[in-house]
């Protein structure tokens, strides 16, 4: 038997920063058995309740575009959706269908038809990099340019037709505010800062950079960056989404493909490969984030226990003082005791008291079985 039975993420705990479509990749990581701490780092202004949105709008109106960039289906959506409701539906349809409409792959050319239009052009990838090379190629100097976005811009874009002389007029849909409610986010922070999540998951760069903000903001910045640096793992959607952890010097992964169902997979991979091995006692023993394979048999292990086994398997087989189990221990104090109170809630846990032997007077080793006998 393996944990394969209780689903490859079992026995780790994962964070999720995302705040649209959280459920969603909340349900996949619980799917394949990881314990799910939500802590969005950001909420999304509705389209409908965005004045910035309703300004644009406006000035589009007033001025329309020659060209305009759909570079998402869901901000497209949006944006149609959300003018209707400020009475501007049609006159915003209207001046899309004047002007020149390019849409950033099938995805948002689906939304492009869907809301009755037609568009001039479309790559067959979702590549924002082609998009940019047509109009540069174009010719972009003196031409209005509405860019539709959802959260962040492609990185250099609209710069780049900027400093090609066309006039840029962002579109800002489902833009990101802090969220509403910090307590999750903290929360978040707390356990990556205690190693208590054995991943975070980054679904856009601003979620990264607002979750560092906030940790600065709480004078817990340096711990967070160690914890994701050392213990804790980033697992980024994307490139772009990685920016913000890579420019503090944090390692990242990321699926060859940017979405979520590749990024979960990734953590199926990646987590399990990073579990500590050991045969003990004749049994065959995998420590996760929060609980214990023993010979293929789940075991859940409270943070207490699983400080006192990461102390014992630094030095697999040797002695470990109580002393040093002692500081090992959250919050324990000086008492000893309190390392033989742990002691026997791990054992129990363990559901195999001789996985770890009592060493009279000395304090505590795991029964790590001899290498096996070349000859």
């Amino acid at each position: 038997m393996d944990g394969q039975r209780y689903g490859p993420l079992a026995g780790f705990t994962v964070g999720v920063t995302a705040a649209r479509r959280a459920d969603e990749l909340g349900a996949l990581l619980r799917a394949r058995g990881a314990a799910v701490l939500p802590g969005p780092a950001l909420r999304i202004v509705p389209p409908a309740e965005d004045a910035e949105l309703l300004s644009v709008t406006d000035d589009l109106i007033a001025r329309p575009p020659d060209v305009t960039v759909a570079t998402t289906a869901t901000g497209f959506r949006g944006w149609v959706e959300a003018a209707a409701g400020w009475g501007r539906g049609e006159r915003l349809l209207g001046l899309l269908r004047e002007g020149e409409l390019l849409a950033r792959g099938p995805r948002a050319r689906g939304a492009v038809r869907a809301a009755g239009l037609a568009e001039a052009w479309s790559p067959a990838t979702e590549s924002a990099a082609e998009v940019l090379d047509r109009l540069l190629a174009e010719g972009v100097a003196g031409r209005r340019i509405a860019l539709q976005l959802h959260g962040e811009p492609p990185p250099g874009f609209a710069g780049s037709l900027r400093a090609g002389g066309a006039d840029v007029v962002v579109v800002p849909v489902h833009r990101w505010a802090p969220p509403a409610d910090p307590g999750p986010v903290d929360r978040l922070i707390e356990a990556t800062v205690t190693r208590a999540l054995d991943a975070v998951t980054f679904t856009s760069a601003p979620a990264a950079a607002s979750l560092l903000a906030r940790a600065g903001h709480g004078g817990r910045l340096p711990a967070l960056v160690d914890a994701l640096r050392h213990d804790v793992l980033a697992a980024c959607v994307g490139p772009v989404t990685a920016l913000p952890l890579q420019a503090h010097g944090i390692g990242t992964v990321r699926p060859e493909h940017a979405r979520l169902a590749p990024l979960v997979q990734l953590l199926c991979a990646e987590l399990p490969s990073r579990a500590r091995t050991l045969p003990v006692a004749g049994r065959h023993v995998e420590i996760r984030g929060h609980a214990v394979l023993v010979d293929g048999d789940l075991r859940p292990v409270p943070p207490a226990g699983m400080a006192l086994l990461h102390a014992l398997t630094r030095r697999p087989g040797w002695v470990v003082s109580r002393g040093e189990l002692l500081r090992a221990l959250p919050g324990a104090g000086r008492d000893e005791h309190a390392v033989e109170t742990a002691m026997a809630r791990l054992r129990a846990s363990l559901g195999a008291p001789k996985l770890i032997h009592t060493v009279v007077k000395r304090g505590y080793r795991l029964a790590l079985d001899p290498p096996a006998d070349p000859a």
